[in-house]
């Protein structure tokens, strides 16, 4: 039952990915940027890095959620891992429209992604010392 959260958020993350995995293939077609290229036009580029940062940042999000959920909470790191997602979705709008307005969207995401680290090492810790 306590699970549902961390999960519901687990799943958002992954159709926000493929979500973004689509608008690179809908962009290449916009932009006339054939595979395997990654470069030529500023606006395909914007939307492949938007990509390519949330597949970065997944990689450390989704396993940091977990260790959270079982370590420290599930409540707690549904609801922060909600806040990581809304910080992706603002950086990416942002990234999208002026690449240089990507920053509260990232920060937002990425203190998300750091309380989630750092709980996580900091429950893991206090359960070894408990010989839990």
């Amino acid at each position: 039952m306590a699970l549902h959260l961390p999960a519901i958020v687990t799943l958002l993350a992954l159709f926000l990915f493929l979500y973004s995995c689509l608008a690179v293939g809908m962009a290449r077609t916009k932009y006339g940027v054939a595979a395997p290229a990654t470069t030529g036009n500023l606006d395909f580029e914007r939307i492949f890095r938007v990509q390519m940062n949330t597949l970065e940042h997944l990689v450390l999000f989704l396993p940091a959620l977990w260790l959270f959920s079982e370590y420290v909470s599930p409540v707690w790191a549904g609801l922060v891992g909600l806040v990581w997602l809304v910080g992706r979705l603002y950086y990416a709008v942002s990234y999208i429209k002026d690449a240089k307005s990507r920053g509260p969207g990232f920060m937002i995401g990425f203190v998300a992604l750091l309380v989630l680290m750092i709980g996580a090492a900091v429950g893991i810790v206090l359960r070894m010392m408990a010989g839990l």
